[in-house]
């Protein structure tokens, strides 16, 4: 199965959720007037578009509507699909090594998963990568990354439980020089009820690598669990706050209908999602493309 049928397999809740809403308001209609996109304004806000974003949408495609002379509901279909497409920021991931990788995000989004499945990806590249363990506060998280290491032939740099996580990204950016690694990946831990301590640690892992590696590329990389919608946009907000977010990763669309929230994503915080999740395996992670996105769900 090639990647556009996975991502469409993937995303075919939120597809039922957002193309059989429009399919089915289209099918009974003959003309596009006022009311058709009055309705087609509440479907978008019900698949988690979000309504500042289905408002922006909504604005464009009645200018569209009118200076086009959009009449067939086919003619609308593809105009909304070009929206849509449009709301994407343009901006792909460029890796530049040496580069570190500071994944950020709540517990529970799927981060250190994503981590590994990010080393596999980059390895498969020809990329060589370190991960360093920086969750040292929830149980285990070392021992899933290690076990992502030994799948995926990946060095993992850790310390015990309970460790200084500035302690494990500063030995991991050291094995990173002494080995030659293109791409260093830091995990971190994503307590949000402790938000204050969160957010200076995370500032403090920031420091760290500009201190000690200041010639590398340094980006950070949210987690968003897709599961969660709107919710997602608030986490999203909170650790912008505390470091620079270059790119989304956005874990679990295969498991949910709210799969607008990508486009809400995009548009509200104006950040490039890089990377989708659409299954449980380790070649699940891809690039995300907008356009296939669009496609695979309209």
């Amino acid at each position: 199965m090639g990647f556009f049928d996975k991502l469409k397999q993937g995303l075919s809740k939120t597809r039922n959720n957002f193309t059989e809403k429009i399919d089915n308001l289209l099918k009974f209609t003959r003309k596009v007037d006022e009311e058709t996109l009055e309705e087609l304004e509440e479907v978008l806000i019900s698949a988690d578009v979000g309504v500042n974003v289905t408002q922006k949408l909504m604005e464009s495609l009645r200018e569209h509507v009118k200076s086009s002379r959009i009449r067939s509901t086919e003619d609308l279909k593809a105009a909304l699909k070009e929206e849509i497409k449009g709301l994407f920021p343009q901006q792909k991931m460029s890796l530049q090594p040496p580069c570190i990788l500071l994944v950020v995000g709540v517990n529970g989004v799927g981060k250190t998963t994503s981590i590994g499945k990010l080393a596999h990806n980059f390895k498969n590249r020809g990329y060589k990568v370190i991960m360093a363990a920086g969750d040292t506060f929830r149980a285990a998280a070392a021992e899933q990354l290690d076990v992502w290491g030994q799948r995926s032939g990946v060095d993992v740099i850790r310390h015990q439980e309970g460790s200084d996580p500035a302690s494990v990204l500063f030995d991991a950016i050291q094995a990173g020089k002494s080995r030659r690694a293109d791409i260093i990946i830091c995990d971190t831990a994503g307590r949000l009820h402790t938000k204050k301590n969160l957010m200076e640690e995370l500032r403090k892992l920031y420091r760290v690598c500009q201190k000690e590696y200041p010639d590398a590329q340094l980006l950070s990389l949210m987690v968003l669990d897709a599961t969660t919608g709107q919710n997602a946009l608030a986490q999203a907000r909170i650790f912008k706050e505390a470091v620079d977010i270059s790119g989304i990763v956005l874990t679990k669309l295969d498991g949910t209908a709210r799969g607008g929230i990508a486009i809400a994503i995009a548009q509200e915080l104006n950040i490039p999602v890089w990377f989708i999740g659409v299954g449980e395996g380790i070649d699940d992670l891809q690039d995300f493309n907008p356009d296939e996105f669009v496609d695979a769900i309209l």
